[in-house]
């Protein structure tokens, strides 16, 4: 099924709730225009916790009460727009309705699930939202629990994740010799070694979030004959999880003489009979494994973007498929992380500039090293 993306921003400046009041609106009258909606991101500005507490519920709550058994999984997460809004929402959704699409719940938080001929998919956002702001260890085993309850019932595992998005609050914070961005890639590389049994890793995200924990999204996916699933590297880039030593930050896990690298491709294209998407994971400005263009925000988006074409070069995407004839390209989604508030314009402009009518959203967070100002990902649809 083809999906589109949407992003909602408030079109009048006003508080919270009257700026997201205004995106719920626009959720409104577009699902009132036949989307089905898979996932919802909303990123907000909210610096206390307590407040981003009240806050996810109440979302959550008014989401579903709208869309009903339309509803999709929503994650709610501390990643402030472009000043002065408060809010901003990104939204994935199919162009049109299907029985084949149902919302189900975990809890009280919705998830959907796709059933067609050739398999299954499904879609999970939020989890652990809320949960040990204090521990990344304790809330990284945390979302990834909740993930595998979902799994489960829907008889899949950790082998399906084809996308992964994982939000760390304070990722760069080193706490007695430990970084709780390694800490959460300790805790990945155990679940990914007790429950994923094949070759290979999703394409994921990893970048911070304001406040503490860890939440993750992701999509699913089953395999079947016509529905094939391959890795894409960047002859130009480290594989992540070939990174050496020296580039991860802190201590080895207790009890460990080595840390375990970020474990995600670069990218993972998914193909069936008719097209092919292809998942750009967070790409940032990396050539080998060294950061390039430290302190300057310019020249990291330009490294940044020419990696994400060398991931979606169709020339090399035809000789991984082994189809001689070249797919045509069209990015859907870009959603843009930017360290700084001050450079929101430069990247904006760029980015613009590179993929024109692109859907793209821009929000502030840390990203995982401390040298890099920015990180790009994309969607792509490849079709022969």
């Amino acid at each position: 099924m083809l999906k589109k993306y949407f992003i909602f921003l408030p079109a009048v400046q006003g508080s919270f709730d009257e700026e997201w009041e205004q995106c719920l609106r626009e959720v409104d009258e577009s699902s009132g225009m036949g989307n089905r909606f898979l996932k919802m991101n909303v990123f907000c500005d909210l610096p206390r916790y307590s407040e981003y507490l009240n806050r996810k519920e109440k979302i959550h709550k008014e989401v579903t009460r709208l869309l009903g058994d339309r509803s999709p999984a929503i994650n709610v997460t501390v990643h402030p727009p472009e000043k002065p809004w408060k809010v901003i929402v990104e939204a994935v959704g199919l162009l049109s309705d299907s029985k084949e699409v149902v919302t189900r719940y975990h809890t009280d938080r919705p998830y959907v699930v796709i059933s067609t001929s050739s398999g299954k998919e499904v879609w999970g956002a939020g989890f652990g939202a809320g949960q040990f702001p204090e521990s990344t260890r304790e809330a990284a085993g945390a979302a990834f629990e909740q993930v595998l309850e979902v799994l489960n019932r829907e008889g899949l595992s950790l082998n399906n994740i084809v996308r992964q998005w994982n939000y760390i609050g304070n990722i760069l914070s080193v706490k007695e010799g430990f970084q709780n961005y390694q800490i959460f890639n300790e805790v990945r590389s155990e679940y990914y070694h007790r429950y994923r049994t094949i070759k290979g890793f999703p394409a994921a995200t990893g970048v911070g979030m304001g406040l503490g924990g860890v939440i993750l999204d992701f999509c699913a996916v089953s395999e079947g004959e016509s529905l094939k699933i391959k890795p894409v590297s960047n002859p130009n880039q480290v594989n992540a999880y070939e990174y050496g030593q020296k580039v991860l930050k802190g201590l080895p896990d207790k009890g460990k003489s080595v840390k375990h690298p970020p474990q995600f491709e670069r990218a993972l294209m998914i193909s069936n009979n008719q097209f092919s998407t292809l998942y750009v994971s967070g790409t940032a400005s990396i050539i080998g494994q060294q950061t390039i263009g430290k302190k300057d925000v310019e020249k990291q988006t330009l490294v940044t973007i020419e990696n994400i074409r060398k991931l979606a070069d169709t020339e090399r995407l035809s000789q991984i498929t082994g189809n001689p004839e070249q797919p045509s390209e069209k990015y859907i989604l870009l959603r843009v992380y930017i360290k700084r508030q001050e450079d929101f314009s430069v990247v904006k402009e760029i980015c613009a500039s590179h993929f024109p009518d692109v859907p793209a959203v821009y929000i502030e967070a840390d990203i995982c090293r401390d040298d890099l100002l920015t990180e790009i990902e994309a969607e792509l649809l490849l079709k022969p």
